[in-house]
């Protein structure tokens, strides 16, 4: 009966233990994978955060220019690392933030739209970048951080742009047009791509 109860024991420790971890790449290999979408002069000096085993996203790396990179989420499937201009970090920092309360998407939004209202979050007046690239799980390199046949998509946050204001559409009529999503809002963005 002893054994029986040490071995259930042992079982119960090592699925708890499990469930709290998380299979993550070496340091190294995140940050060669978080600085892909980032222009080649500046993925040296970038800010990098990635994940550590319990699933939470740490820095990695201290920047030394304007980009702050996000490495790929090992919970989710698929490869998918953006970087973004600094000057979005308070915006991005935040949404992270409420979305670790639980928050849902529509609940970030019009928190972060409030913040944004009353002066509490505050955006960049000059339109800044954020750049992303994806793929597939199957196509991603686990020892070298490369990522074949990614894919690019470009978004320039301009807060409170409208159709007016940039002569965008705010939908786009051919593929991988520039148009403007969430116009005349906090959020508002300049989308290109996928390519």
């Amino acid at each position: 009966m002893k054994t029986v109860s040490i071995f259930f024991f042992l079982i119960v420790c090592s699925v708890g233990f499990s469930q709290n971890t998380v299979a993550v790449l070496p340091n190294d290999i995140q940050i060669k994978t978080a600085v892909l979408p980032a222009p080649e002069a500046d993925k040296e000096g970038a800010m990098v955060y990635g994940y550590n085993t319990q699933g939470e996203l740490v820095v990695l790396r201290e920047g030394s220019n304007n980009l702050v990179c996000i490495g790929d989420n090992p919970s989710k499937d698929g490869i998918s690392v953006s970087c973004y201009s600094k000057r979005l970090e308070p915006f991005m920092e935040r949404g992270r933030a409420l979305n670790k309360e639980g928050k849902s998407q529509a609940e970030r939004m019009k928190i972060r739209g409030e913040e944004v209202a009353s002066g509490k979050l505050v955006m960049p007046k000059e339109p800044s970048m954020l750049y992303i690239y994806f793929g597939s799980d199957e196509d991603y390199n686990k020892e070298t951080g490369a990522l074949a046949n990614g894919r690019f998509r470009y978004v320039i946050y301009t807060p409170f742009a409208t159709a007016e204001t940039t002569g965008l559409p705010t939908k786009p009529h051919a593929p991988g047009m520039p148009w403007l999503m969430d116009p005349g809002t906090h959020r508002a963005h300049i989308m290109v791509g996928p390519f």
